[in-house]
């Protein structure tokens, strides 16, 4: 019996999860194994998820973690293709519990799958999320196209630059990405170092863009972490379209975009 037979809530969040990676693959946004998901799924847990047996030895997650402590996730696994995780999540991916010293995790859930490799971002992330009241549960990382491409550029290497030029191509950027994008300046794939300035990023934006790598987004479910990236990433097509066509793109004035966020009432910082 799949753990996902315990309660139709939690079957839900990771057919959202399963879903979210279906459109991940049509997009072109994650080769091969490129890309990772977690999800905290804590408040479906039932009595029995306390007790089940690890399938795995403790693993460190190079970091301790306090607010992490009993909390349970779901996480792609790491070497797992989006395209097969949106056939198959459990199969893909596992359930993990952070156990008491809360610097380690154990999988329980369906199979011994590993997580990513970039777990200790999503993990470091999820702690900030906790421990600032957050109502955000869900993480994702992954590698759009266009805005992968502007990040090579010298003139969008600053979060204020890439933000104004994402927000001025077309007013749904600015209604339903409010807080703009984040920067990171390229680290190692997996590194502490790398969690660590995503870390800095997210707790003032929801999207963070990694140099030359992807973004990283947060969201209160993984429809809402993907929703903003999509929004992004749709200006930066847009933004490269009117760059093809042969000329500068003109974009919103600061004042057309001031009127968007006055006469929309757009928050300046996350709802929850």
């Amino acid at each position: 019996m799949s753990i996902l037979d315990t309660n139709k809530e939690f079957a839900y969040v990771i057919a959202q999860v399963a879903e979210v990676a279906g459109y991940i693959w049509q997009k072109g946004w994650g080769e091969r194994n490129g890309g990772n998901i977690t999800v905290r799924v804590t408040e479906f847990a039932t009595p029995q998820w306390a007790s089940m047996p690890a399938l795995s030895e403790p693993i460190a997650i190079g970091t301790t973690l306090p607010m992490l402590k009993g909390h349970y996730f779901y996480a792609k696994g790491t070497q797992k293709r989006m395209r097969d995780l949106a056939r198959d999540p459990m199969g893909n991916g596992a359930i993990i519990r952070i156990t008491d010293d809360a610097a380690h995790y154990e999988i329980i859930a369906d199979n011994p799958v590993m997580p990513t490799s970039e777990l200790p971002s999503h993990l470091m992330v999820q702690n900030y999320l906790l421990e600032s009241g957050s109502c955000y549960k869900a993480t994702l990382h992954t590698h759009p196209i266009e805005l992968v491409a502007m990040s090579h550029l010298p003139r969008f290497k600053a979060s204020q630059s890439m933000t104004r030029t994402l927000w001025s191509m077309i007013p749904e950027t600015l209604a339903f990405a409010p807080l703009g994008i984040g920067w990171v300046p390229y680290e190692v794939p997996g590194s502490m170092e790398l969690a660590q300035a995503t870390l800095k990023q997210i707790q003032h934006y929801d999207v963070t863009m990694w140099e030359k790598h992807g973004v990283f987004a947060v969201g209160q479910d993984i429809m809402d972490a993907f929703d903003q990236v999509d929004v992004l990433n749709k200006a930066a097509i847009i933004f490269m379209s009117a760059r093809a066509m042969g000329g500068e793109p003109e974009g919103l004035s600061d004042q057309a975009m001031k009127d968007v966020q006055e006469i929309f009432h757009l928050p300046k910082s996350r709802p929850c």
